[in-house]
């Protein structure tokens, strides 16, 4: 047993220091399941990946070359944002116009680009509800066009919201309607990068994946 004296001089442990703590919570995140540790993914990155973003790449060559080799493109630009309109300010000097949208909204990509369509405006409980109906958006812009312009691009934000379907649609559009070339704004990455939409949707075989 022991006494009120010999429990006065047992001294407690000593708390952890910041950093202990710190890499016991790092050592508590890093067990899954059954106490086994959580695998390590790994990036392979360029020396690219290390250069300032803002600086002028290279590949506006190869990037007007795509555009025309496959006239449906899938970018990911960096999170901040800013570096695209380098990209599409070089083809606006090529002589392309452009009709830009966000896939949030958009509605089936088919009809609202191709085919007369009805949008509702929202009804705020005393009006009746109404339909308005409004041209194909992507030929009426074509009909619109200078005569001297090089086509149209169709410019789609926030892509990654869009099903398989939809991405397959924008893959095939520039061999529905010859004059357009469609560019989507596909997901993120640390530099700006792009990739042949219809490897996206499936259409083709995508090298990097079968790797």
């Amino acid at each position: 047993m022991w006494s009120a004296a010999a429990a006065r001089t047992v001294t407690p442990l000593p708390a952890a220091s910041p950093l202990q703590q710190h890499q016991q919570r790092r050592v508590a995140w890093a067990r899954v399941g059954n106490g086994r540790a959580a695998s390590t993914m790994a990036a392979r990155a360029g020396l690219w990946d290390f250069v300032g973003g803002d600086l002028v790449k290279p590949d506006m060559g190869r990037w007007l070359d795509d555009v025309e080799k496959h006239k449906s493109l899938a970018i990911y630009p960096p999170h901040e944002g800013g570096y695209e309109g380098r990209y599409l300010s070089r083809l606006s000097y090529q002589g392309y116009y452009f009709l830009d949208l966000s896939a949030r909204g958009l509605g089936d990509p088919e009809t609202t680009l191709t085919k007369i369509h009805p949008v509702c405006p929202p009804s705020l409980g005393r009006q009746p509800v109404a339909r308005w109906y409004f041209p194909p958006e992507v030929d009426y812009r074509l009909s619109l066009l200078h005569p001297d312009a090089k086509g149209l691009v169709v410019w789609v934000m926030e892509a990654k919201v869009l099903s398989k379907a939809e991405l397959q649609f924008l893959a095939i559009l520039p061999d529905i309607r010859p004059k357009v070339r469609v560019i989507a704004e596909c997901g993120n990455w640390r530099k700006f990068v792009w990739k042949p939409l219809k490897q996206i949707a499936g259409l083709e075989p995508d090298p990097d994946a079968e790797e």
